[in-house]
């Protein structure tokens, strides 16, 4: 390495994509990693099939990005169902969207899970595990993202799957680590500045700051912005050009 690099930092910067949203092909060359749905929450074949180019064309790493079959709750509410139609479901999902991408030439390098299967997952042991025996069915060397502090990060890491701990920019925390509801109107962080100023401890100091004032401490891998949120795109375009100014590259 140059010496004048010596202390720049990396971080990935990954968003779910393939949702619907109307800024993808513009959101695309700005992240490092995209989450694509596929077909629990949102997504069929064709959009599959875009977004994968997508990725492939700007270079991003594919992520898959499984949930609830719940389409019309859009995946962020638990619902009734059994392990095993869960695990049919998530092994569905995932063998579906890898199909596609090797269609198009393209290798899988993550999952991570939407919504609230994500936050079930965090907290849920039966459920945790019972996803990562679908993983097991698929390459034991695809990455998946979890929470710091999560029950779905301690199995894995038990069972030596390869993770990376994932942090989120457009969110608040609460003190377990979980992200603040979506009901309360402080869930959401929208303006660029602040979305700055919520990831830069958490990239240079291993420090997720809490809207009380208090810190969580937690090695980030990677950051989610969704693509949803509110301004996300003046958002990421604000990050790319902010982040080498306190000496952080994208990946």
């Amino acid at each position: 390495m140059h010496p004048k690099n010596q202390n720049i930092q990396s971080i990935d910067i990954n968003c779910d994509m393939g949702e619907g949203g109307g800024y993808d092909a513009e959101i695309m060359p700005l992240i490092s990693s995209c989450n694509i749905a596929c077909g629990g929450h949102y997504g069929d074949k064709k959009s599959m099939e875009e977004s994968v180019r997508l990725a492939l064309t700007h270079k991003v790493n594919l992520g898959v990005h499984p949930s609830y079959p719940d389409k019309e709750n859009f995946g962020r509410k638990t619902i009734t169902i059994s392990i095993k139609q869960l695990q049919d479901n998530i092994y569905t999902q995932i063998s579906t969207f890898i199909r596609i991408a090797k269609g198009t030439g393209a290798t899988l390098h993550h999952v991570k899970a939407h919504g609230a299967l994500y936050h079930d997952l965090n907290m849920d042991r039966k459920k945790a595990e019972a996803f990562l025996e679908v993983l097991q069915e698929f390459d034991k060397s695809i990455l998946l993202w979890v929470s710091p502090q999560s029950i779905l990060k301690e199995c894995a890491e038990k069972q030596n799957r390869p993770t990376k701990v994932e942090g989120f920019a457009d969110r608040n925390y609460e003190a377990d680590f979980s992200l603040v509801s979506r009901k309360k109107e402080n869930a959401l962080i929208t303006k660029k500045e602040q979305v700055l100023a919520h990831i830069l401890p958490m990239i240079k100091k291993n420090c997720i700051h809490l809207p009380n004032g208090e810190k969580l401490h937690a090695q980030i891998d990677t950051l989610c912005l969704h693509s949803d949120t509110q301004n996300s795109l003046a958002i990421l375009k604000y990050l790319n050009a902010e982040l080498p100014k306190n000496k952080i590259q994208i990946l």
